[in-house]
């Protein structure tokens, strides 16, 4: 998702727009480079294979052996989710035989657009997430910690757009044109690192001149994203919203409906929905939701289990008294006024920036998934380069019996931690598929905001929580260990362990898939047995 820059002086989309062009038309150029020249035909020549992650690599290259040259698009250590690609990924790309990418919205929205704009029209995409769906794997509905107490209300896309000719590589634009209240009001993210980045913000006024670039959220098709929402005054606030489909970098955006999402900020809406015919929505998952079949903004709602669409006309959405807390310190925050000052904050619903579909897209989690991959990724070598069917049969045959072992090891590891013992709080909703294949539970997430100091409030919460559920310690990526977190500060001072557990990415300590689901299960034993 691309989201205005904390800086609110200058428009940054201009950049990152320009950057895609040049990317595109680089990625043309290499392309026209490689096709104009003699090239050996595969079965001569290694099999140039560009895979996103460095988990599909490192399956890639289990597979592949000598006969593929392997190269990633996200390094190890970074973040699949937010990690933005670099002009050489746009070489590798050009000159790939084969693209493997997961999706299911794991990736960065733009590396999706990377490979889809600079791929050969020769070259074969795979999103293999979806691809082993249909060859085994349990696939699991994303499920996200209930425990806070507020509504969780983040921005998506329903619905397909085929009317329009949209696509995986399309975009919708969601705009805040006007906000009617009593104060300011702002909806933002907040990173891994604690900064925020803005979708809109009325404290600067709104500016239909340049379309109000300063104050639109750009989301992938089908796309899902977290936010916060911040209100400096108690009332009742109407945000007016409009919505734009860009089908294609270089076609004129589709037009669709508006739309006003009503707050009740610090006070008791009780008679204001009964007089308007309104729901108050108090608690619970939902979304301002563009939904590209009808053309409407809507609201989706978790209702039991289920997805429940409502006209933005018959909700408010309550933001109670006891979400009031301080505007932080930190510069990046002054769009919701000075340092200190009181503001009511909606917090989002996962630490970090978070972009995702409506499946769990971190399948790897569950080894017989990863054995999913492997086939998914052997079968089409095979029918890509069927001179050494055989070698990638037989690569796969090895790697695949490694994987039932590692099934095996990592469920008698986690079976030897005492079952009370097995509750897994963590700072993402990262791990469902681990905790379903191996008989866990996750616990839920620590704290709601990772740019804020956890108050009096959320420490006793915690400790309470802690001591309620006997859990003898928190897990944080590795990745993110050396920046400041909400999740390590909590946790040490309610006196709990703070452990590593891998998610996204390998790393030199964890180099191969293998290594890194030995270290989860060695460290969950460590931690909780």
């Amino acid at each position: 998702m691309t989201i205005q820059a904390p800086s609110r002086k200058h428009n940054t989309r201009p950049l990152r727009i320009t950057w895609l062009i040049w990317v595109i038309v680089l990625g043309t150029l290499l392309a026209g480079c490689a096709s104009s020249g003699v090239v050996e035909p595969l079965g001569k020549r290694p099999v140039n294979i560009v895979a996103t992650t460095g988990i599909l690599a490192n399956f890639a290259r289990e597979v592949a052996g000598e006969q593929g040259k392997v190269t990633q698009i996200v390094p190890d250590g970074a973040d699949p989710h937010s990690y933005e690609p670099t002009l050489r990924a746009v070489r590798d790309v050009a000159y790939a035989d084969i693209v493997f990418s997961n999706y299911m919205m794991l990736e960065q929205h733009s590396i999706i657009r990377l490979v889809d704009a600079n791929m050969p029209a020769t070259a074969v995409s795979v999103s293999v997430a979806e691809e082993a769906a249909k060859n085994g794997a349990t696939i699991l509905p994303l499920v996200e910690d209930r425990s806070l107490d507020t509504v969780w209300l983040g921005m998506s896309v329903k619905g397909t757009g085929a009317q329009y000719g949209a696509t995986r590589s399309s975009t919708i634009d969601l705009t805040a044109t006007k906000v009617i209240g009593p104060g300011d009001a702002a909806s933002y993210l907040t990173t891994s690192f604690g900064e925020p980045e803005i979708a809109f913000a009325s404290q600067d006024g709104f500016q239909e001149n340049d379309g109000f670039a300063h104050d639109t959220a750009t989301l992938p098709a089908a796309a899902h994203q977290h936010m916060s929402w911040a209100f400096t005054k108690p009332g009742i606030y109407r945000i007016y919203f409009q919505a734009r489909l860009r089908v294609a970098e270089n076609t004129p955006p589709v037009k669709l409906n508006k739309g006003v999402l009503v707050f009740a900020v610090g006070v008791d809406a009780t008679e204001l929905a009964k007089q308007e015919k309104r729901t108050l929505i108090k608690n619970g998952h939902a979304d301002l939701s563009v939904d590209l079949d009808s053309g409407d903004i809507v609201l989706q709602r978790d209702v039991d289990a289920a997805k429940e669409t409502a006209d933005l006309n018959s909700v408010i959405i309550e933001v109670p008294p006891r979400t009031l807390t301080q505007v932080p310190g930190q510069k990046g925050f002054r769009f919701m006024g000075e340092p200190g000052k009181n503001v009511y904050v909606l917090p989002q619903a996962v630490l970090g920036k978070h972009v995702h579909g409506s499946i769990d897209p971190h399948l790897w989690h569950n080894v017989h998934n990863a054995a999913a991959y492997v086939r998914v990724i052997r079968d089409q070598l095979v029918a890509l380069d069927p001179t050494n069917a055989s070698v990638y049969r037989q690569n796969a045959a090895r790697y695949l019996k490694e994987l039932d072992g590692l099934d095996l090891e990592v469920a008698q590891i986690i079976a030897s931690i005492p079952e009370k013992n097995r509750k897994l709080v963590t700072t993402s909703d990262a791990y469902g598929y681990l905790v379903s294949a191996y008989d866990m539970e996750v616990a839920g997430f620590v704290a709601p905001n990772p740019a804020i100091e956890p108050s009096v409030a959320d420490r006793i919460k915690l400790a309470a929580t802690l001591e309620d559920l006997e859990i003898k310690a928190v897990f944080l990526e590795p990745n993110l260990a050396a920046a400041r977190s909400t999740l390590r500060t909590a946790a040490q001072d309610a006196g709990v362990k703070v452990c590593a557990l891998y998610g996204d990415t390998l790393d030199q300590d964890a180099p191969t898939y293998i290594d890194m689901m030995r270290a989860n299960a060695h460290s969950l034993l460590r931690c909780l047995g």
